[in-house]
């Protein structure tokens, strides 16, 4: 695999304002999380366009507020869960990661066979407050760019235009990952909104410009034209919030009579996370150590 830069999203605004503009490169997350999870290429794909979606959604956040994008599709990778906040940490996973999926009539990656073309999208973001804002709409093809833009269109309530693509390599490993979302703020004339439609039409892939050395503000630049301002640049990673204490607090929160049968029946515990296949394992003397403190609890 080509070496590769470091993983980072841009955001600004074009045209006076009246767009929003935002672009990420997010090759080695992907590949992590490719590797972690043994993923076959078509689970990659499908779950790096989220997370790259997930990303962007991620940088629209302010402090320590936090999303989780849900893909439930009827597809055989099954669900794809993708958590992101406001710090560019990204962590998913796909339910079925070694479901392969023959290419599509184009000879490509058939993510939306993956995916499933019925089923929901739901997106649940922790904003502080005291219930958490959920939005949900019906998957509309599958391929995921599509079905995110009309997530913002209908959920959000804001025209947008979403590209998110992965490339991955003969020997499964991840080459590229990315994405770009513009959005339509108030203001924007009929006229400016023909143009748009036409320069999102015209846009490459967001492989095809990562593989020609684009950097993500050289793929805003290449949709909107030189009017435009970046207001930010920020480095993105993958990042796992698991660890041994919670995994302990897990095992502690099913009780006493609970551990014991554990101890009975198998003398240990294994536990793996789902997010990053971390595993942690509990030995019996570790077991019955946490059963007597679920008693005196």
């Amino acid at each position: 695999m080509a070496e590769q830069l470091k993983d980072i999203l841009v955001r600004g605004t074009a045209w006076g304002g009246k767009l929003r503009v935002f672009a990420t490169r997010m090759t080695n997350i992907v590949e992590e999380m490719r590797v972690r999870h043994n993923m076959y290429p078509t689970a990659t794909a499908a779950l790096g366009r989220t997370s790259a979606v997930a990303a962007i959604m991620g940088a629209m956040l302010k402090g320590n507020e936090r999303l989780t994008i849900q893909v439930k599709g009827d597809g055989p990778i099954g669900q794809i869960v993708v958590d992101s906040n406001a710090n560019g940490e990204i962590r998913g996973y796909v339910d079925h990661p070694q479901a392969h999926h023959g290419s599509n009539a184009q000879g490509k990656l058939d993510v939306a066979g993956a995916v499933g073309t019925s089923g929901n999208i739901y997106v649940t973001k922790d904003l502080g407050l005291k219930e958490p804002y959920r939005g949900s709409v019906p998957i509309v093809s599958g391929e995921l760019g599509e079905d995110f833009t009309y997530y913002f269109s209908v959920s959000e309530q804001t025209p947008s235009a979403v590209g998110v693509g992965v490339l991955v390599d003969v020997d499964n490993s991840v080459l590229h990952a990315g994405g770009i979302i513009v959005q339509v703020m108030p203001g924007l004339s009929d006229q400016e909104l023909d143009k748009l439609e036409k320069a999102v039409a015209a846009l490459p892939h967001v492989t095809t410009m990562l593989n020609q050395g684009e950097t993500p503000e050289g793929m805003i630049k290449r949709l909107v034209g030189e009017d435009y301002t970046i207001h930010d640049e920020m480095e993105l990673r993958f990042q796992c919030k698991c660890s041994r204490e919670r995994v302990s607090t897990t095992l502690l929160s099913i009780g006493a009579a609970d551990l014991q049968s554990i101890i009975e029946e198998d003398g240990h515990a294994e536990l793996v996370c789902h997010f990053c296949n971390e595993k942690y394992y509990f030995d019996k003397e570790q077991l019955e150590q946490l059963r007597d403190q679920a008693r005196s609890s």
